[in-house]
């Protein structure tokens, strides 16, 4: 079973930079700037954390990963846009 994960980071140094940017775009959506979204199983996610936790250097950088919980689709609710953006894939509109 596959849960929705969101992944922020904050690298110090360009190249690692860039390196994690591309590493994160095998593993999931960039939703905005050193924010992706990612629905991984078990296997994945390791494989995320070793491929992020070898490039970062861990006295400069940082990475957060926050479980949003089952990527079922309704991970995608707990999440909210103020401003310009790219609508979630499956969002449907609420009405009030």
């Amino acid at each position: 079973m596959k849960s929705a994960y969101l992944v922020s980071y904050d690298i110090m140094d360009s190249e690692r930079l860039h390196q994690v940017y591309k590493t994160m775009k095998g593993f999931g959506k960039h939703t905005q700037y050193s924010v992706f979204m990612c629905n991984l199983n078990p296997k994945e996610k390791v494989l995320l954390n070793e491929a992020l936790i070898s490039i970062m250097n861990q006295n400069e950088d940082r990475i957060m990963i926050v479980n949003l919980g089952p990527a079922d689709g309704t991970s995608e609710n707990r999440i909210e846009f103020f401003g310009q953006q790219e609508p979630l894939k499956g969002r449907e509109p609420i009405i009030v």
